[in-house]
């Protein structure tokens, strides 16, 4: 797959300059946006298309689930593999098949400091997770489905009111809810198809609930966002004065488009402002002109007009790209992986350095936007493994903008034997946005760890 996204360099590098935050990942095939705020960080969990996606519709091959962090709405760490479907014992020890594949739509909430993922293990029902930090690791805490595979178990969504009582949310074609107990993994009382969105025989429906449903509150006002129409899905809501409904119409977040046959809101607040997640097939139409179910992850800001109801998006890549919320201190310690654009690269983890950016050849790059040197800079040092080596330009405004200084990383005897290099830089002062650009002559030139000025 590399050769085919190196090909696309010129129009990748086009697309990136004006429309930089979308899609915000670049390294993998991300989908299923389900964001959390927590101690003022955005923490983006995703799953994941594999890359090995067969050609077609609804070619899924999904095995975990996948979380990113942003402070600046911009530049997304990734933090790799929170979960997967390994994490569960109970499917394959009730016959349900093996962990190969079936990694769908997720959402994780905090409550009295304990994190809980609920996940979609396709065909087999609705699991939860639980872990004491939002990073993991999380494990099984009831050893089988929390929601049987009975009541068209996809995309979970969960939602705690104002008064404590927690909901789950799911389905396709219809909604189902379910009244959570307090303690996140067990419930109360009947699970309930919602009567506004049940599709039925000769029933007229104005709603087009196809999946993907997200609840969000604001002034009292209930939302429930969802994936509308099919196919190709946009993205619709209803809103309502209970959590349970009963549901009015309101329209489109974003009307359906031929460039992506699915999709899934994730609203957040954020710093002052509303986010609506969603995905397409950016990345992939980027390597291909057949469709695979290798989808990329998008972000808009989100805006309501005074009576609540939501303004409409255009299609993403039309609007205004999401403004950076602050900035990047370049003189601590910023890993490899924290990136707001890259082509070519990919990521990975080991024992020793945890998160690293590999998969570097001649001419790929990353970016890191927003770059504040205020005080000054003189060097730059970066971490990084090699058996060929080869050279780290340092550039800021674009990937052919004003050289900074260019860093030699030499043979460290190994893709996991890590060493420190660093180079004199032409003294910079204010704020920039940061490009590494890579050359070399090897196949693979080396793997980054993390790097900083001083």
């Amino acid at each position: 797959m590399k050769k085919y996204i190196f090909l696309t360099s010129l129009v990748c590098s086009l697309f990136s300059i004006v429309r930089a935050q979308n899609p915000v990942i670049q390294t993998k095939f991300t989908a299923d946006p389900a964001p959390m705020v927590y101690n003022d960080t955005v923490f983006l969990y995703t799953t994941h298309d594999d890359d090995n996606a067969p050609e077609g519709m609804a070619g899924f091959l999904m095995r975990n689930w996948l979380l990113y962090t942003s402070t600046d709405m911009v530049n997304w760490t990734d933090h790799g593999i929170v979960a997967s479907l390994d994490t569960f014992d109970w499917p394959a020890s009730a016959g349900w098949g093996n962990s190969e594949n079936g990694a769908w739509a997720h959402q994780c909430i905090e409550r009295n400091g304990k994190f809980y993922l609920y996940v979609t293990l396709h065909g087999r029902g609705i699991g939860v997770l639980v872990a004491d930090s939002p990073y993991g690791p999380f494990t099984d805490p009831i050893g089988t489905h929390l929601i049987s595979g009975d009541y068209d178990t996809i995309d979970p969504s969960v939602f705690i009111d104002d008064d404590g009582q927690a909901y789950l949310y799911w389905g396709n074609p219809n909604l189902w809810y379910v009244k959570l107990n307090e303690d996140m993994i067990s419930y109360t009382g009947e699970i309930v198809k919602d009567a506004s969105f049940a599709k039925e025989e000769g029933k007229e429906d104005p709603y087009h609930f196809q999946e993907g449903p997200w609840l969000y509150k604001r002034n009292d006002i209930y939302y429930m966002a969802y994936a509308s129409t099919c196919c190709p899905e946009g993205m619709a809501y209803a809103t309502s004065n209970s959590p349970v409904g009963p549901w009015d119409f309101g329209g489109y977040i974003m009307k359906p488009d031929g460039r992506s046959s699915g999709n899934h809101p994730g609203i957040i607040d954020y710093k002052g402002s509303t986010y609506v997640f969603g995905f397409n097939y950016k990345l992939n139409f980027m390597i291909t002109d057949k469709h695979h179910e290798r989808r990329s992850v998008a972000v808009a800001k989100m805006e309501f007009n005074t009576d609540g109801s939501i303004q409409e998006l255009p299609w993403w890549y039309e609007g205004t790209p999401v403004e950076q919320l602050g900035t990047i201190d370049p003189y601590k310690r910023i890993e490899a992986e924290t990136i707001a654009w890259s082509e070519g690269l990919k990521t990975d983890t080991d024992g020793n350095a945890g998160m690293y950016v590999t998969d570097i050849q001649d001419g790929d790059y990353l970016k890191v936007q927003g770059v504040d040197f205020k005080k000054g800079a003189r060097s730059f040092h970066i971490s990084a493994a090699s058996k060929k080596g080869g050279n780290i330009e340092i550039r800021t405004g674009s990937i052919d903008g004003p050289l900074l200084g260019i860093c030699t990383v030499d043979d460290t005897g190994g893709w996991d034997k890590w060493k420190t290099f660093s180079a004199k830089i032409t003294k910079t002062k204010g704020v920039h946005d940061l490009f590494l650009v890579f050359k070399g002559e090897s196949e693979q030139l080396f793997n980054l760890d993390y790097w900083r000025f001083k």
